[in-house]
C-alpha cells in the first residue's frame, strides 16, 4: 500500500495526508535499509538498539517514506496491545515507536507525513490511544494532538520494557470517534503545521 498525494479514507478529525510524500508501508525487501536508516539514532542513543533481526521480523509494522530514487528518507513503526484500561469490546492500544527521519531530510515534512499515515492506520485498526515514549522535548507530538501523560493507561508489556534510565517522557494521543479513556482529554483535530522530524522514539 502507498499513501501518495492523496488518501483513499480519512475519518473523522484526521486529514489526508498533509502532501504528497511517497509514504508506504514497508516491505520485507526494506528491512536492510530500515536497520540503517535506524543505525545513526541507535549509535546516539536517541533510538533502542535494535538488530537487522529484529528488523527483519517486524517490517509489516512499519510506515516508511522514500525519495524519488526510492531512498529511504524516513520511518516509524505502530504496535498495537489489548487496550488495559478499556472494556476489551472498546478497541486496543498502540505504541507508536523507532520514528527518525535521515539527516538531511528533516524539518521537510516528511516527519509529518509518516505520523499522519500511521495515525489514520491506528484508527483503522480501531486503535483508542497511541503513546509514544521519547528522550526529546516532546514537541512534535504535542503540535500533533498527543499530550503529556502517565503509564496508567499505557500497554502493561510495554510500560514494563521501558528503561528507566533513558529518563523518556511518555506521550499520548486518543483517536477521533473512540471512547475517551478516564482522565483523557477530547480528540483534536491536528494542527495545519507539521511536526519537526528531530523527535526521538524508542
Amino acid at each position: 500500500m502507498r499513501l501518495g498525494p492523496l488518501l483513499v479514507r480519512t475519518r473523522e478529525g484526521l486529514p489526508a495526508l498533509p502532501e504528497p510524500g511517497g509514504v508506504r508501508v514497508a516491505r520485507a525487501a526494506d528491512a536492510p535499509a530500515l536497520h540503517a536508516l535506524s543505525e545513526p539514532f541507535m549509535r546516539t542513543g536517541a533510538l533502542r538498539r535494535r538488530t537487522p533481526h529484529v528488523y527483519a521480523a517486524g517490517f509489516a509494522e512499519f510506515f516508511v517514506a522514500e525519495d524519488a530514487d526510492g531512498l529511504l528518507e524516513g520511518c516509524v513503526a505502530l504496535r498495537t496491545f489489548p487496550a488495559d484500561g478499556l472494556p476489551a469490546a472498546a478497541g486496543k492500544a498502540g505504541v507508536l515507536h523507532n520514528f527518525c527521519v535521515r539527516q538531511g531530510r528533516q524539518r521537510r515534512g516528511v516527519g509529518s507525513r509518516l505520523l499522519t499515515a500511521l495515525l489514520l492506520h491506528a484508527s483503522d485498526r480501531s486503535v483508542t490511544e497511541v503513546f509514544a515514549a521519547t528522550t526529546g522535548d516532546g514537541g512534535a507530538f504535542l503540535r500533533s494532538g498527543f499530550r503529556e501523560t502517565g503509564t496508567s493507561r499505557a500497554p502493561r508489556t510495554w510500560v514494563a520494557a521501558l528503561d528507566p534510565g533513558r529518563g523518556s517522557r511518555v506521550f499520548s494521543r486518543t483517536l477521533p470517534g473512540s471512547p475517551l479513556p478516564e482522565g483523557s482529554a477530547p480528540a483534536q483535530p491536528w494542527p495545519a503545521r507539521h511536526c519537526r522530524a528531530s523527535t526521538h522514539t524508542r
